[in-house]
């Protein structure tokens, strides 16, 4: 026996069959808002962290730095990751088909590669523009103006890293929160240009090239841990608290003597989750079918971001009740 959303049946009454049917529209379908949420704090961000490197590429002209350079194009790539996962939210906002049963929330985790991509093309080219520059070293000029760039480049990158982290977090999103993150280390990479044009001014050009090439294994480190939630996420990879808490709420329902066989998974922003419950062989149809009603309704009040779940009611052996 199973059930899960926005299904039609009956109770039987007597001889009467009493149909009725459980439906979503009369509340806010929470992935829908979630995804709402996290392309205005795509916009916003794309709007600043773009402001934010265009005033950093006219002073690469001005100055000639490499670190500063690499950190103008980490800030663009950082940007242009917000055009995939932007995408991605308004494709997750479709309703389902007939061909695509579960909607198209998968797209956050395609926009999730695509990231990862830009992020390994930054430190390719970072590290590139950087060993260049240590064979064929160049003067840095206006150190001064680099300083203030870093400065400019930080401050963007860690307003806009609090608000990735934020909303991704509230709406679910590993994706969104994982950008945010990676915002952040941007920031600190700003800094370390101001590092670089500190050395400079004292007389150690190197300083610059270095940076540069230290910015390109902080990229890869951010690479590695987005990499690592991405893949994670393609392969339905779920918090094991989120898992054990699930099934200590289905098995706190009354009625239900053992929860088992939990499975879980993302689709994009939002958790579904599949179960058995196994309840007194002696119950009707319907007292079963209000049990399973009962597990449902605890698990999406207490589990963080569970949108969906199916839950089937199975008889429980005389051993298993009385143990």
């Amino acid at each position: 026996m199973g059930r899960g959303d926005g299904h039609g049946h009956g109770h039987r009454k007597g001889l009467r069959w009493k149909p009725h049917r459980h439906t979503t529209a009369d509340r806010v379908d929470p992935a829908l808002e979630g995804s709402r949420k996290g392309v205005r704090a795509l916009v916003l961000s794309f709007a600043a962290l773009a402001v934010t490197a265009v005033v950093q590429a006219v002073l690469v002209v001005v100055t000639d730095s490499v670190a500063l350079l690499g950190d103008t194009i980490h800030n663009f790539a950082d940007a242009l990751t917000a055009v995939p996962l932007g995408i991605a939210f308004v494709l997750g906002r479709r309703a389902a088909t007939r061909r695509f049963t579960y909607g198209l929330g998968r797209a956050e985790d395609l926009a999730g590669l695509v990231i990862v991509l830009l992020i390994a093309g930054s430190a390719a080219l970072v590290g590139y523009e950087s060993v260049l520059r240590l064979v064929d070293p160049r003067p840095v000029a206006e150190v001064v103006i680099v300083a203030a760039a870093g400065l400019v480049g930080f401050a963007g990158n860690e307003l806009v890293a609090r608000y990735r982290i934020r909303v991704g977090r509230g709406i679910g999103s590993a994706a969104l929160v994982a950008d945010g993150l990676h915002a952040r280390t941007d920031g600190f990479a700003s800094l370390a240009v101001v590092l670089g044009a500190v050395g400079v001014a004292a007389g150690f050009p190197l300083a610059d090239p270095i940076v540069g090439l230290g910015m390109t294994a902080a990229i890869l480190l951010v690479l590695r841990d987005s990499a690592r939630e991405v893949f994670g996420r393609l392969l339905d990879a779920v918090d094991p608290a989120t898992v054990d808490l699930a099934e200590r709420h289905a098995r706190d329902v009354p009625g239900v003597v053992r929860a088992e066989r939990l499975r879980m998974r993302w689709i994009g922003h939002s958790l579904r989750a599949e179960l058995a419950v196994l309840v007194d062989p002696v119950l009707d149809v319907a007292a079963a079918h209000r049990i399973a009603h009962d597990v449902e309704a605890r698990l999406k009040a207490e589990v963080p971001h569970l949108g969906a779940v199916t839950v089937h009611t199975e008889p429980a052996e005389r051993s298993v009740i009385g143990a």
